[in-house]
């Protein structure tokens, strides 16, 4: 059987950041520091989606978590995680930014970040799918 030692640090990166993410949306002034925008502070409107989306993005976190308990039968979370939420998030970002609502340091920052996650995940699930055969 292959080694799913990448898998698994595949995982816990994307596990920790999604837990620093959710941090970063539930705790509006957190994201304002991180994003580059001290003084923000969005209404109860932005709080309230802010928590729900902070909520969903822990879930995720413990989808990772769980994926690594048995990491090569659950490797095509990686894929999953890449397409619709990191891809959801580059987006997100380049909006945040043609906007003016996101600094283009802290955009390059996010940009990095998610470049770094992609591209650690599609190795990842290749370098897993690669051992089987």
């Amino acid at each position: 059987m292959a080694e799913p030692k990448l898998l698994r640090i595949s995982y816990w990166i994307g596990a920790v950041l999604d837990v620093i993410l959710a941090i970063m949306m539930i705790v509006p002034s957190i994201f304002g520091i991180v994003s580059g925008i001290p003084s923000f502070n969005p209404g109860t409107d932005y709080q309230y989606a802010g928590i729900m989306a902070g909520t969903m993005v822990l879930g995720w976190a413990v989808l990772l978590i769980w994926a690594d308990r048995n990491p090569m039968a659950r490797k095509d979370v990686l894929l999953i995680t890449v397409v619709p939420v990191l891809a959801g998030l580059i987006i997100d970002d380049f909006l945040g930014l043609a906007s003016g609502f996101i600094p283009l340091l802290a955009t390059a920052m996010f940009f990095g970040i998610q470049g770094f996650l992609v591209l650690l995940f599609l190795f990842s699930y290749y370098k897993a799918n690669s051992d089987i055969g």
